[in-house]
């Protein structure tokens, strides 16, 4: 079994996707548009907008689509679990572009390097480096906190 988070946008589907390909999460890997090749098309508006993709990168799936009626994501995040400071603030500031942070990067109190945005789009990130010092945090035993 795998989870995998699927994102529902009114209309910015493909442009979201190229944001994440250029930020250096992954790529589009499959892609379909309502009105081709026999893909039904609910409304005239939604006709060559994405009707399912899938996007790949290293240890990151998810799925994502327009709709017409895609409502405001809200209640879920995408939380990345990264390898080190560089490019936790890397891929932070390139994320928060146009959108809004609402953690800043900091080392909490559980000991990890963190932050939270909201993308341009609408979507939630959560970018978590665990920190190393041993006396900042318990440490992790199979990816769960003891």
């Amino acid at each position: 079994m795998q989870l995998a988070n699927y994102l529902f946008f009114s209309t910015g589907c493909e442009e979201a996707l190229a944001f994440y390909t250029e930020c250096g999460l992954g790529q589009i890997t499959q892609l379909k548009r309502h009105g081709a090749d026999g893909m039904p098309v609910t409304t005239d508006s939604m006709r060559g907008k994405v009707m399912h993709a899938r996007f790949e990168g290293p240890d990151v799936l998810f799925f994502a689509s327009d709709n017409h009626d895609a409502e405001p994501m809200r209640g879920s995040a995408h939380m990345l679990i990264m390898d080190d400071r560089d490019s936790t603030d890397s891929l932070f500031a390139r994320l928060a572009e146009g959108g809004k942070i609402t953690t800043p990067l900091a080392v909490q109190p559980w000991g990890s390097y963190y932050g939270k945005l909201t993308d341009r789009f609408g979507v939630q990130w959560m970018l978590d480096c665990l920190e190393h010092d041993a006396e900042k945090c318990e440490r992790f035993s199979d990816g769960i906190m003891l």
